[in-house]
Order: structure tokens, then C-alpha cells, then sequence
């Protein structure tokens, strides 16, 4: 009987135990189902919009995206993959298809006049080359907008409002309002007025609204109230794969090279991405315009990368070995004091010293060197040496604290015994202080010169690449790296270039890795003699 009494109440915590487990269970469940539906839901939005413009590769990595992390999350037996999906996705979409992409387009000629595929460059060149048809009228205009924003024209044609988009021809407007020969209101959309259309000018001007028929040519207009027919230059044959123009006869066809080209060598302004091997890789070196700016920006790279580390490591381990003796007072003030310029963000610095460096209205000109006009960042080696400087009073302070901390890991007993064995400061320096600290500090070295061979903010901020090398066909100056260059090359030369600059990138990338493996090769080598 006592038994039977002692085992009820145990029976009874189990069962709310378990029961309060359960409960548990449910709630994190339903959790993870509302998060896997949101994921789903993106997932199919995704899949939905590169349906519609018929990118079968994203099309077919979500699908296998998709698939992967349901099974996943919803399978008993795949506990690990749950926390090491999130990362792997990440890795996949920021790393390793950025990293393919850059090398696929750094073998095509992607770039200002070749975007796009060959099929929507004929229907390009087909629209950018129009002349106005003679003896047609002046059409009255009105421009309006639809239902979804899309803006169009509205034409007043013999007594008959006729209305369209860039995606939908004219059509009759037979409801349309007309007073003193202008269309005010055309049922469906909106006619814009005259502030809307200022707001929107650029739009309008090049906007076209054709006829059904490419032959019968489209509607523009310049001043949002009067149209004017316009039909194309060129033609294309299908069967030949040429584009004629209907003025001067000239016959276009593609030189495979992605353009469309006549036989005297003029080409049209539309081309397509097309292979183009290791051009633009043999280009940076073999191209008489760009190969000399690209080797002195090649020169400087390594030299500013080289002479960062170096000086901001020697004067953060002078700062480091200074205030490391315990006779020094105050020593937790002054440190806290030396890392200001570390907690300061890199391109309000940068910004900061471009202003300090000014050669008209500078402090450091008109203060301290008493109105003096000295151009440190319009001269080509004073800019260098500027550069130097501002990353110096930004580097030093990480290279301090790095410093500070090997220090104080190396035992005070070696120093005592190499006294006892009478060496002095330099040689205890050169044979005990400086090996022991490049073991651990030689790997924290190696990516200071990685950040500092791809350091765009400080070139960018503080010089601009500055100053321009003269008759460059990029624009590159003095004081531009690698990366620098890469950028001015794909967006600031006036027209893009962006196989060659993937092409540049993938050159640094290349180097980078290079030295990182030289490098921490050294650096076992001195843990082996050690």
C-alpha cells in the first residue's frame, strides 16, 4: 500500500513534465514554421521574377537553394546541416558566386556599349538611329501615365485620340476629352501637367510610343505638347544577320567582336557581351595608353602597401616598448590617448586630413607653416609622402595595441639572463624582443599589407588618385593603387570597362594571396628555428 502511494505522485510529475516538454516543442516549431514560410515565400518571389525575364541560372541555384535548406530544417536527422546551412548560403551567395562572376566577366568584354545580349542590341540600334520623316504633321500631344506609372503619349490624329506606351502602340481613345484642339482627359490614365512634365523631362524626351508596326516608325516629342513621327535608319535582315542603313546604304555586320561594323571600319554605338579570352588580361600590359599607368600604379601599390606596414608597425612598437616600462607614469592615460585615432571612422579621417592638407586654405599651409602654398596633394611625391603620413596617424594606433600585448607575453626571465649574460638593450632588442614578437605578430602583419594593398578609402578620401597622369585614357593619377584604379577604370573613365577591371581584380587577388603565402611560410620557418 505504501508503495503504491509513493509511485503516484512521481507518475504524476512525469506526466506534466513531459506534457510541459511537448508544449515546448510546439511552440519552437511554430516558430520555425513561420520563419521557413517567409523563407519559402522570398524564395518563390525569386523564382517568379527570373522566370519572367528568363534567368534560368538563378532560376535553377534557388530551386537547389530552396530544396536544400526544407530539408534541412524540416528533417529529424539533419541536426548539424541546421546550423551550418545559414552560413554556407551566405558563403555561396556573397563569396563564391561573387568570386565566379568577377572571373566570368573578366573574360568578356562587358562593358559601356556591351551589356546587353546581340538581340537587344539590334533592337537598340533600330531605336537610337531615327530620323524625322519629312512632310509628316505636327501632331497635338499630350503626355499621360496609367494606372501603374508607366508613362505615354496621347496624339490627336485627323479628329481621333489615339494613346499609348513605350510597351503598348497607339490604340483609340474614342472617350477622350478634347477642348480648343488639346486632349485633356483620356479615360485609364492620366494626362500630366505642365510642373509633372518638367519633373519628369528627361523621361519624356526620350521616350518613344510607336505604331504597332517598326515601319510605320513612333511618336516623340522635345516639348511634352507637340509629336513628331520618327522612323529608324537602319534595317535588319534576318536572314544575312545585317543591319543596312536606309540614308546611305552602308551595310553593318558583326566583326565578332560584339560590334556591328562596315567595311571602311566605322561601327555602331550599340554592341553585345561577347568571350574575348585573355584580352583584357594581356591589355594591361601590352596596350601602349594603358600599360604605363597601370606599372606605375602597380610600383606604387607595393611600395604603399610596403611602407604602411613598416611604418606604422616600427613607430606602434616604439610607442609600445616606450610605454611598457613600468617607470613610465600615467601610462593608461597616454595609451588610452595614442589609440584615438584608431576609433575614429577611416574616411572622416581621411576627409578631415584632405581638408588639413588643402594647399589654399589648409591648417597645416595657412597656420602652421605660416601661409605657405605647398601642394601636398596636387604634387605627384608629396602626394605619395601625404598618403604615408594620414595612414600612419591611422595605422599606428592598431600596431600599438597589437605591441603592447606581445610585449607583455614575453617573460621578463629571458631579459634578466641575457643581462646576467651582459647583452645590451640593442642586442637583447635584435635577438630576443623582435623574434618573439614576429611569431605572433608576423600573421597580424601580413594582414595589415593585404588591407593596405586594397585600402580604396584612404586614396579616395584623402587624394583622389590624384594628381592625373597627363594623356592617360583612364583616370589614374599618382597616388592611385590597384584598387583604386579598378574602380576609376569601371565607373570613372567616362565609359565602363568592366571586364577589365574584373580582370585587375582578379590580377590583385592573385598578388594578395601570393605574399599571404610567402609570408606566413616565413613565419613558420622562424617558429621552426625558434
Amino acid at each position: 500500500m505504501s508503495l503504491r502511494t509513493e509511485n503516484k505522485p512521481t507518475s504524476t510529475v512525469d506526466v506534466r513534465g513531459s506534457t510541459s516538454h511537448a508544449r515546448e516543442m510546439n511552440k519552437f516549431f511554430f516558430v520555425k514554421l513561420v520563419l521557413m514560410a517567409l523563407v519559402n515565400a522570398f524564395g518563390l518571389f525569386v523564382l517568379y521574377s527570373s522566370w519572367q525575364v528568363g534567368h534560368w541560372g538563378m532560376l535553377a541555384a534557388m530551386v537547389v537553394l530552396l530544396v536544400v535548406v526544407n530539408w534541412a530544417y524540416f528533417s529529424k536527422r539533419m541536426l548539424a546541416a541546421k546550423f551550418l546551412v545559414p552560413g554556407l548560403v551566405f558563403l555561396c551567395v556573397y563569396q563564391l558566386f561573387t568570386m565566379a562572376y568577377t572571373g566570368y566577366v573578366a573574360f568578356t568584354n562587358y562593358g559601356t556599349g556591351h551589356i546587353g545580349t546581340k538581340e537587344a542590341a539590334i533592337e537598340a540600334n533600330l531605336a537610337q538611329n531615327e530620323h524625322r520623316v519629312e512632310g509628316t504633321p505636327a501632331y497635338p500631344l499630350a503626355v499621360v501615365s496609367s494606372d501603374d506609372e508607366q508613362l505615354g503619349f496621347a496624339i490627336l490624329d485627323d479628329g481621333a485620340v489615339l494613346v499609348g506606351t513605350s510597351d503598348s502602340p497607339f490604340q483609340p481613345a474614342p472617350e477622350a476629352t478634347v477642348a480648343d484642339g488639346a486632349i485633356t482627359a483620356v479615360p485609364g490614365y492620366e494626362v500630366l501637367t505642365f510642373e509633372e512634365i518638367l519633373q519628369q523631362q528627361e523621361e519624356i524626351t526620350t521616350l518613344r510610343v510607336g505604331f504597332g508596326d517598326a515601319e510605320q516608325g513612333s511618336i516623340r516629342t522635345q516639348t511634352g505638347s507637340t509629336g513628331f513621327l520618327y522612323q529608324p535608319s537602319l534595317s535588319y535582315d534576318e536572314a544575312t544577320g545585317a543591319l543596312t542603313d536606309t540614308t546611305t546604304g552602308v551595310v553593318y555586320r558583326d566583326n565578332g567582336e560584339g560590334m556591328f561594323a562596315a567595311d571602311d571600319g566605322s561601327t555602331l554605338r550599340v554592341g553585345w557581351r561577347v568571350p574575348v579570352g585573355f584580352d583584357n588580361f594581356t591589355r594591361m600590359f601590352t596596350d601602349a595608353r594603358l600599360s604605363g599607368p597601370f606599372l606605375q600604379v602597380l610600383v606604387w601599390t607595393f611600395a604603399f602597401g610596403f611602407l604602411s606596414v613598416a611604418t606604422t608597425f616600427f613607430l606602434g612598437l616604439f610607442f609600445a616598448i616606450v610605454f611598457n616600462h613600468p617607470r613610465v607614469r600615467g601610462r593608461k592615460v597616454i595609451r588610452s590617448l595614442l589609440i584615438l585615432p584608431y576609433a575614429f571612422p577611416g574616411f572622416l579621417s581621411g576627409l578631415v586630413w584632405a581638408g588639413l592638407l588643402n594647399r589654399r586654405f589648409g591648417f597645416i599651409n595657412q597656420v602652421l607653416l605660416g601661409g605657405a602654398e605647398i601642394p601636398w596633394l596636387t604634387d605627384a611625391w608629396l602626394a605619395r609622402l601625404s598618403v604615408i603620413g594620414v595612414n600612419l596617424w591611422l595605422g599606428f594606433p592598431y600596431m600599438f595595441l597589437i605591441t603592447t600585448g606581445a610585449l607583455q607575453a614575453i617573460s621578463s626571465d629571458m631579459y634578466e639572463a641575457a643581462r646576467l649574460d651582459g647583452a645590451r638593450v640593442w642586442r637583447m632588442f635584435r635577438s630576443i624582443t623582435l623574434p618573439l614578437l614576429m611569431i605572433s605578430v608576423a600573421p597580424l602583419l601580413i594582414a595589415s599589407f593585404a588591407f593596405n594593398f586594397n585600402n580604396f578609402n584612404l586614396i579616395y578620401f584623402v587624394t583622389e588618385g590624384g594628381p592625373n597622369f597627363p594623356g592617360s585614357p583612364i583616370a589614374v593619377g599618382a597616388t592611385d593603387i590597384l584598387i583604386s584604379m579598378v574602380y576609376a577604370v569601371a565607373i570613372e573613365s567616362g565609359s565602363t570597362q568592366y571586364g577589365l577591371a574584373s580582370a585587375m581584380s582578379i590580377l590583385i587577388f592573385l598578388m594578395v594571396g601570393l605574399i599571404s603565402w610567402l609570408g606566413f611560410r616565413q613565419t613558420r620557418k622562424l617558429e621552426e628555428v625558434l
